[in-house]
């Protein structure tokens, strides 16, 4: 298991972990599945939103990562840095820097 030191330093093998372009768009697609359900928790107060944020979260990246990377999802070894790298993604596809053509 490769060991990082950073943050930093995990994130450009993160986003080796998801070249295939389906799979950065499953992410995406379960990123916005994610803040959808807190958003409808905090409005409606039903715990059960928090069920849709993680079967949409990880669902949605872990068929990305089985089924069109062929791959083990980071979260598995690195939960935490999979974690900041999954917003990070998202925030940098909103911004252009990570294509999802």
């Amino acid at each position: 298991m490769a060991r990082f030191a950073s943050f930093r330093e995990f994130y450009p093998y993160y986003l080796g972990e998801h070249a295939d372009v389906r799979c950065r768009r499953l992410h995406f697609a379960g990123s916005w599945i994610v803040l959808f359900a807190l958003v409808m928790l905090v409005v409606t107060g039903q715990f059960l939103w928090l069920l849709l944020a993680l079967v949409g979260g990880y669902g949605f990246a872990w068929i990305g990562h089985f089924v069109y990377e062929k791959n083990r999802p980071a979260t598995f070894r690195h939960p935490l840095y999979s974690l900041m790298g999954d917003w990070a993604m998202f925030g940098d596809i909103l911004r252009g820097r990570v294509s999802l053509r």
